[in-house]
């Protein structure tokens, strides 16, 4: 299950990547689950990966690479994680990369390798091997859409968005693609996400646009309150638009680059929560007023991660005490309960330290019978605001999740 528009938009192509997607039957039989994105000569490449301390195998070659310099291949394989593998895992990563090394007559440390599915098995390399010189003459300019379903595991449809824009008479052009369904509390990025612009600029202004911009968009989600193994989030810069390369924060073209690229990260990162295993309900928490970001973010991720709430949402159950004793716990200071309030969309169900006295179970029902739904927190303790998007917790993820591995 999912909500909202299923349809991808149309995703376009970024001048100085290509991208092939092939077969390796690495849990499927003819399925495409091996996708390679080529870079441009003179691209830079930022990452974000998973502060799980049992990160994959991939995640530590992955951050091992890019601290050498610019990739110029990324591989990613679906079917299988090759986490909580030892010293074999980080073997078939490495492996991985002196393959598309040979093949692409490229250095292995030009190699970035991704790797998403089941954990604690290892890599069937030999079809992954065997597939790798089939991707070169696979390899083409308008394949985001081929990818974005390549790289899907539980998803139950691709994700991917694209910006154009002018500056100056010159054109830029962003696109991404994002998977991920469960296991999602990312605490970085995502599942996997890949995000390519032919803006030029160095990696340092780079790196530290995707680090704000995740932050703000894929650190905000929670299906399950699961961070995975695996998460990762990539940033390109191929620098073959003919716009002036943003060489400052205080270029004209950052601040504009930057609200672009925002919008996107956030489009990728709520496509998840759409998506989330057996999701009936797009659910944005939004906390105003609270002492400090961190508190509004406490308060935000403590109801969403409530499974009292979570499962009233599935049953369109207007129960907002669950919502008040959820936000009660939230490990932060003192509040004064009697100028908490809490609403379903303009609903107020929760004032002067109990029900509001003019809501009805009417109006509640009204706002829970629908698919996307906001809970807004008025904490009335001080000027910070934080929002979280979530989903409901259905008969479909226990299902999903209890057999996965079957």
């Amino acid at each position: 299950m999912a909500t909202g528009n299923p349809t991808l938009p149309n995703l376009l192509p970024i001048d100085g990547v290509k991208i092939a997607i092939v077969s390796a039957g690495i849990k499927k039989p003819g399925r495409r689950d091996l996708v390679v994105f080529e870079l441009a000569e003179g691209s830079c490449v930022a990452g974000v990966f998973t502060k799980n301390r049992f990160c994959a195998a991939p995640v530590l070659v992955s951050k091992e690479h890019l601290s050498k310099g610019s990739p110029r291949y990324l591989i990613v394989n679906t079917g299988n994680a090759n986490a909580g593998t030892g010293e074999q895992g980080l073997r078939d990563a490495k492996a991985t990369c002196d393959a598309v090394a040979q093949c692409y007559g490229v250095s292995a440390s030009e190699v970035l390798p991704f790797s998403t599915g089941v954990i604690g098995e290892n890599l069937p390399m030999d079809r992954l091997l065997s597939a790798i010189p089939t991707t070169k003459d696979a390899l083409v300019a308008d394949a985001w859409v081929d990818a974005a379903s390549g790289i899907m595991t539980t998803d139950t449809r691709p994700k991917g968005a694209s910006v154009s824009f002018e500056y100056q008479g010159h054109s830029i052009t962003l696109t991404g693609i994002s998977k991920g369904a469960g296991m999602i509390k990312p605490n970085m990025a995502t599942m996997l996400g890949y995000v390519a612009t032919d803006l030029a600029m160095d990696q340092e202004i780079l790196q530290a646009l995707l680090t704000e911009t995740a932050t703000k968009s894929f650190n905000r989600i929670t299906v399950d309150s699961d961070t995975s193994t695996n998460d990762s989030c990539v940033l390109v810069a191929t620098g073959k638009s003919s716009a002036p390369a943003i060489t400052s924060e205080q270029d004209e073209l950052y601040g504009l680059f930057k609200e672009k690229l925002q919008t996107l990260m956030i489009t990728l990162a709520q496509a998840i929560i759409r998506d989330g295993e057996g999701a009936t309900k797009f659910v944005t928490i939004q906390v105003e007023n609270a002492l400090s970001q961190d508190e509004a973010l406490e308060v935000a991720f403590t109801v969403a991660h409530s499974p009292l709430v979570k499962t009233a949402l599935f049953a369109s159950d207007p129960n907002w005490g669950r919502i008040l004793a959820a936000v009660g716990r939230a490990n932060i200071s003192e509040f004064d309960l009697n100028k908490l309030e809490i609403y379903l969309d303009d609903v107020c169900i929760v004032r002067d330290g109990g029900r509001a006295t003019d809501y009805t179970e009417e109006a509640g029902q009204a706002v829970m019978n629908q698919e996307d739904i906001l809970i807004r927190i008025n904490m009335a303790s001080g000027d910070a605001s934080e929002t979280v998007w979530t989903s409901d917790l259905s008969h479909d993820y226990v299902t999903i999740n209890a057999e996965y591995r079957t």
